[in-house]
């Protein structure tokens, strides 16, 4: 799944999975789109609530291939937290949960796709083939993230919360207005956020537009039960992929613990948002296992039989009891990616720790692309204000 056109299913070779009523009952809630159950069952197909039928395909390299992705990122995110609580990061926004969701989604855009990610999207942006140091460059202080939004068609992390789908619904738009949407080949947005960010009037806002002006824009909802420490019943009297019905677009929710079924589900709302039919909710119910950041205490919050809870839906242990089953993977194939996963996180831990500190004058750099003779008069005063210490006892 690495390599060419993220996502792209091909014929597979797997046999005897289970049926629709199977799905249903294995879910526990009819409204949750599931292809694979927390006990590593596979699901032939499930439905959406508009009737629409989900499936996925796939070879056993590219099962193999997810649950590579699945294992890598989740051990690159476990190297930031320690990193930060080492003190060589200022802040880290853990992904540890969702998994699923983030390589689900992120393997279902095509190449010419746009995303725009929150904070904590290190998995779509693995999945887009953004180098991993990237944002942690952002979270230690050297830079601003340093990838090119137009390279990898993946935006900047945006930390004011909801403000990326406004942006997403932007960009769409324009996506819409240059013509390129109602073919196969066409692109389609994504715009990521939380469920916390659904109480934001930047999102409402961004749901107007985008419908009004049919928008091939996917509005994607990490749904991880927590606004920080807000639960989800502070946030909404009704699922949140219902709250799309309103503004004149469907919503669905997916088991956001499941790779197949986000999968699935993503790649059938990016089609239909290229092919001209406008936008889409999709709601992954998920769970954040970890803190909301490294500032925040959970523990405070919630109860630690809910953790446990959602540990039995554990993303990548469903996976990989999928692939045993199967016999798609054996243990020497586990271990291969376990310390494939142990090298890449040893290495970016060096690269993190090798970082250069930056001159701090050089915050006067880009603000302006032709500069400004006010800032050179600020530049001038902060050089002369850091002189000042030089030779000094401070």
């Amino acid at each position: 799944m690495a390599k060419g056109d993220p996502g792209v299913p091909t014929r597979g070779r797997r046999a005897a999975p289970r049926s629709k009523q199977a799905a249903s009952a294995a879910a526990g809630d009819p409204e949750l789109v599931q292809l694979l159950t927390a006990e590593g069952e596979r699901i032939e197909s499930a439905t959406g609530p508009d009737g629409t039928e989900y499936r996925v395909d796939f070879t056993d390299e590219e099962y193999r291939g997810l649950y590579r992705d699945l294992v890598l990122v989740r051990k690159l995110d476990a190297e930031a937290t320690a990193l930060q609580r080492q003190g060589e990061l200022g802040l880290w926004a853990s992904l540890l949960g969702q998994e699923a969701a983030q390589v689900g989604s992120g393997r279902a855009l095509r190449t010419q796709d746009m995303a725009f990610p929150t904070y904590r999207e290190h998995g779509v942006l693995y999945c887009r083939g953004i180098d991993p140091i990237m944002p942690l460059g952002l979270f230690r202080g050297v830079d601003q993230g340093g990838w090119d939004p137009n390279e990898f068609k993946f935006n900047m992390y945006t930390i004011v919360i909801g403000a990326q789908t406004l942006h997403a619904t932007g960009y769409a738009m324009g996506v819409a207005i240059d013509g390129k949407t109602g073919t196969d080949d066409g692109e389609a947005v994504i715009a990521y956020f939380g469920d916390g960010a659904t109480s934001q009037g930047d999102v409402n806002e961004a749901f107007v537009w985008a419908s009004v002006f049919n928008a091939p824009l996917v509005f994607f909802c990490q749904n991880n039960q927590y606004a920080i420490s807000e639960p989800l019943e502070r946030q909404t009297r009704v699922p949140l992929y219902r709250r799309a019905g309103g503004y004149g677009f469907p919503g669905v929710r997916v088991d956001g613990n499941d790779v197949l079924a986000t999968y699935a589900v993503t790649r059938h709302a990016l089609d239909n948002a290229r092919l001209g039919q406008g936008p889409s909710l999709i709601e992954a119910y998920t769970y954040r296992m970890g803190a909301h950041t490294t500032s925040d205490d959970p523990t405070r919050y919630r109860i630690a039989s809910e953790v446990e809870a959602w540990q039995a839906k554990d993303p990548i242990a469903r996976m990989k009891a999928f692939l045993t089953k199967q016999q798609i993977a054996d243990e020497s194939f586990f271990t291969e990616i376990d310390e494939q996963a142990r090298t890449e996180s040893v290495h970016l831990r060096e690269r993190v720790l090798n970082m250069p500190n930056p001159e701090p004058v050089t915050m006067f750099d880009h603000v302006y692309p032709h500069g400004s003779p006010e800032l050179d008069v600020q530049r001038a005063q902060f050089t002369k204000y850091m002189e000042s210490f030089e030779g000094s006892a401070h």
